[in-house]
This record gives C-alpha cells, sequence and structure tokens, in this order.
C-alpha cells in the first residue's frame, strides 16, 4: 500500500533542458506565458454568461463576477507557490506527485484529461456554431445542417443518435490547432498571443461601444428583485457566481508549461497573477457596460447578446459580424492552447512511466511531442464531430474543480514536507491553510450544483483511471523501478 503514496522528488519534477530525445526546448517568455492564460480563458464563456447570469442577479452580477475571480484567485494563488517550487510540465499532476503521492496524482491526471479534453472538444464545436454566424452574415451562406450536426445530441427524452450526419467544421479546427502545434512550442504560442490580443481588442470595442449607449437607471434596483426563477437578493448573486465561474476556467492551462517556460520559477507566478488581472478587468468591464447599456430584464433568453447590444446602440447590423469574427477568433485561441495543455500533461505522466512511452517522444527538429498531439487531436476531433456540446460542460467542470481542490492541499502538504525550504520563491499569504482551506471551500460550493448524470459519468471515468493505474501505471512506475 506504501508504493500508492510514494512521492516524487522536487528536483525530478523538471522534464525539460532542451536535449535528448524526450526533452522539451524552453522557448516561452513571460509575454507568451500570460497570454497563454489569457487565451485559455477568455473563451466562448463571455459571450454567453451575461444571458444566463443576469436573468439571475440583476445588475448585481457585477458583484458574481467579483466573487468568481475571487474564487479562481485563491486557486491561482496555491497553484503560483506550488508552480515556483515545481516548475514541470504537468500542472496538478506534477504537483500532486511531488506531494500527497503517486496514485492520488494519478486521479488527478485523470480528470485533467477529462478537463483538457472534453474542454477541447466542446470549444470547438462552439467555434461551429459562430463559424457559421459569422459566414452568414458576411457572405450570406450557411453551412449544411448535416456538415454542423453531432451524431450524439441532447434531446427532451435523453440521448439520440444519428449516423447520417457529423460536425465537420469543429474537426477542421482541432485538425489546424494540431498542426501548429507540431510545429513547436514557441509558433503555437506566438500565434495565440496575436488571437488573445485581437479578441481582446473586440471585448475592448464592445465596451467603448456599449458605454456610449450608457444609462445609469439600468442599475436600479441593484440587485434582482423578480424572484420567478426563484433567485433574488444575495441568493441570485451567489448563483450568477457559480455560472460565471465557469468563464474563469482556464488559468490552469498556464501551468502546463512549466518545461518550456524560460525561467518557470519566477515566471508562472507572475504569468498567473497577470492573466488573472487582465481576466478580471475584461470581464467587469464587458458586465458593466452591457447592463449599462440594457436594462436587465431584457437579457433573458436573448441570442448573441452581446452583439444585440453593440446593434442596438448603434443602430446598424456590423456589429453581429464583429462580435462573430471575434468569438471565432476567441474560440480558435481557446482550443489551440487547451489541446496544448492537454499533450503536456499526458508528456508529464508518461516521463514517470505512468502511461505508454509513446506519448513522450520528442520530434527532434521541433522539439515539440507530434506523435502526442496526434493521438490528442485525433481523439479530440472525434468527440467533437460527434457529441453535442450539451452533454461535456459539467464534465469540464467535474474535472477542473477537483483538481483545483488537489492543488490547494497540496500546498500545506509541501510547507510540512519541506519546512525552511518552502520559503523559496512565491508563498501562498496568510500561511499555508486559510488560503488553501478558503480554495477547496469555494470549489466544494460549485461542485455540489454538477447534475447527477455529471457524477454517474465522472464514476465511470474514475473506474477507468482505476483500472489503468493497477493495469499499466503500477508496474511501469519509473518511480518504482528506481527503488
Amino acid at each position: 500500500m506504501m508504493r500508492l503514496w510514494r512521492t516524487k522528488a522536487i528536483h525530478g519534477t523538471d522534464a525539460a533542458d532542451g536535449t535528448g530525445d524526450t526533452e522539451l526546448k524552453r522557448s516561452i517568455g513571460l509575454f507568451a506565458l500570460t497570454m497563454i492564460g489569457v487565451g485559455s480563458t477568455i473563451g466562448t464563456g463571455i459571450f454567453f454568461t451575461m444571458v444566463e447570469a443576469v436573468p439571475k442577479a440583476g445588475p448585481a452580477v457585477i458583484l458574481s463576477f467579483l466573487i468568481a475571480a475571487i474564487t479562481a484567485g485563491l486557486t491561482a494563488l496555491c497553484y503560483a507557490e506550488l508552480s515556483s517550487r515545481i516548475p514541470a510540465s504537468g500542472s496538478s499532476y506534477s504537483y500532486a506527485y511531488a506531494t500527497v503521492g503517486e496514485f492520488p496524482a494519478f486521479i488527478v491526471a485523470f480528470c485533467l484529461l477529462l478537463e483538457y479534453g472534453l474542454a477541447a472538444s466542446a470549444t470547438a464545436i462552439g467555434w461551429s456554431d459562430y463559424l457559421n454566424h459569422f459566414l452568414t452574415h458576411a457572405f450570406g451562406w450557411s453551412i449544411p445542417d448535416f456538415l454542423r450536426t453531432p451524431s450524439i445530441v441532447a434531446g427532451a427524452s435523453g440521448t439520440e443518435w444519428h449516423f447520417t450526419q457529423f460536425n465537420l467544421p469543429p474537426v477542421l479546427l482541432v485538425a489546424l490547432c494540431g498542426l501548429l502545434l507540431v510545429r513547436g512550442a514557441k509558433e503555437s504560442a506566438t500565434a495565440n498571443a496575436v488571437m488573445v490580443i485581437i479578441k481582446l481588442s473586440i471585448l475592448a470595442l464592445f465596451v467603448a461601444v456599449a458605454f456610449s449607449g450608457f444609462d445609469a437607471t439600468h442599475f436600479t434596483p441593484f440587485f434582482n428583485t423578480d424572484n420567478s426563477l426563484g433567485y433574488a437578493g444575495m441568493a441570485g448573486v451567489s448563483a450568477a457566481a457559480g455560472t460565471v465561474f465557469f468563464s474563469f476556467i482556464g488559468l490552469d492551462t498556464l501551468a502546463t508549461a512549466g518545461a518550456e517556460v524560460k525561467d518557470p520559477k519566477r515566471m508562472i507566478p507572475f504569468g498567473l497573477m497577470a492573466a488573472l488581472l487582465v481576466v478580471t478587468v475584461f470581464y467587469l468591464m464587458v458586465a458593466v457596460a452591457a447592463v449599462g447599456a440594457q436594462p436587465a430584464s431584457m437579457f433573458a433568453g436573448q441570442e448573441a447578446g452581446l452583439a444585440v447590444i453593440m446593434q442596438n446602440v448603434t443602430g446598424k447590423e456590423w456589429p453581429a459580424l464583429i462580435l462573430s469574427a471575434g468569438a471565432v477568433i476567441s474560440v480558435f485561441s481557446v482550443t489551440l492552447v487547451t489541446i496544448y495543455g492537454q499533450t503536456r500533461i499526458l508528456f508529464a505522466i508518461s516521463k514517470d512511466g505512468l502511461v505508454s512511452p509513446a506519448f513522450q517522444k520528442v520530434n527532434s527538429k521541433t522539439r515539440t511531442p507530434n506523435i502526442n498531439t496526434i493521438i490528442v487531436c485525433t481523439a479530440v476531433g472525434v468527440v467533437a464531430g460527434t457529441v453535442d456540446s450539451g452533454f461535456l460542460w459539467d464534465m469540464v467542470s467535474m474535472g477542473t474543480l477537483v483538481a483545483f481542490m488537489v492543488v490547494s492541499a497540496a500546498v500545506p502538504v509541501l510547507r510540512r514536507r519541506e519546512g525552511s525550504a518552502a520559503g523559496e520563491g512565491f508563498r501562498v499569504p496568510f500561511g499555508p491553510y486559510v488560503v488553501p482551506g478558503l480554495s477547496i471551500l469555494a470549489c466544494l460550493y460549485i461542485i455540489k450544483d454538477l447534475s447527477a448524470a455529471t457524477y454517474h459519468v465522472f464514476f465511470i471515468w474514475m473506474a477507468i483511471a482505476l483500472a489503468s493505474y493497477f493495469w499499466y501505471g503500477i508496474r511501469h512506475s519509473k518511480l518504482a523501478l528506481a527503488n
């Protein structure tokens, strides 16, 4: 039983020096690293969140964004401390392996695979809708339904199966992301940075246009007074906070670049905080501008809400085109960095011998794990082309929140194990228990409201994880073989 809880030496988690057939190249700087965090976080969420959250909280949705940002910030502080001490490419997996043990780390790894794999598929599916919207407004041509309809869709009576249809656009997007990733991490990070700047510019344009129609009376009453949805006052704010929290998922992707960052112990904590700040500022600006330009009562059921607001303020149709173009770029960026994170987690697990060595094979020219990337893109593309995104988002949230809780729990374990040496690098303020404890409580508060179906599928996934570990991982663990 003790083998399940063996931990890996911290210095052994750093898997990159740029040489050898299984080493990655340190080529990512602070700006590109920050853009990975921003790019993986600001995606489809901000384009949909207001429509879901404002009917619950009213104008006080601004407080909901602040609560969600604080929750994400608590976990980000834990990530910052661990990443400064454990600069590896495996994110939560590597942190768990160095603190709580091999078996918990393997379970966390499967949670991350669930999070990144399904998130990439779901965002690619969203890209299909935005692309069709853009083509319709720009050229008057839409993608035929049989080429953008999944085989497995969520119907009122349950799962419906169709074998004659296929969602082609997300598969093409995943293939394009794969081509970028096999060219090299630096090239992918540069492309992502360009896309992030474009989508931030479009959101800034929305804020500027919406503020031109700003009406302060839209903020009165500040709290939601309509209890028809079962939410009023602070209860509505709390419910909306759970909704908008998912717009902050993705910051942890930044930590998966630990083996390719030039100075990870310094840059990853800075990058995490910088990305969180950028994301929070933009979300708050969009929320304030949107509510100021449109009464809270108009948000419920509104499609393409931000585009509609811009069109109403300007009286012209071009805003829908710009927002659609911005969403196409935004989702491309999110899909790219999410697939990147998935491949780097598998790389780290493979380096430890817990999964097939094929995932750690690095191309001698580009220094990227090409076989790994091809396998991941194939799996993501199949899911994106055949499954409706309605099946995926709750599973993404479950995997994310479990990983977040393990990261938070790892902070006090690391402090206790390392003693005075744990003082090196970034340290979570107020000691090793307050912030991690609050982070765990915040995650539990959100996870409790996920659907029963999500729990069922999650338990099945965990059963697969257990079978994989005891059939392959425990027998091929490099840590076990070294002892």
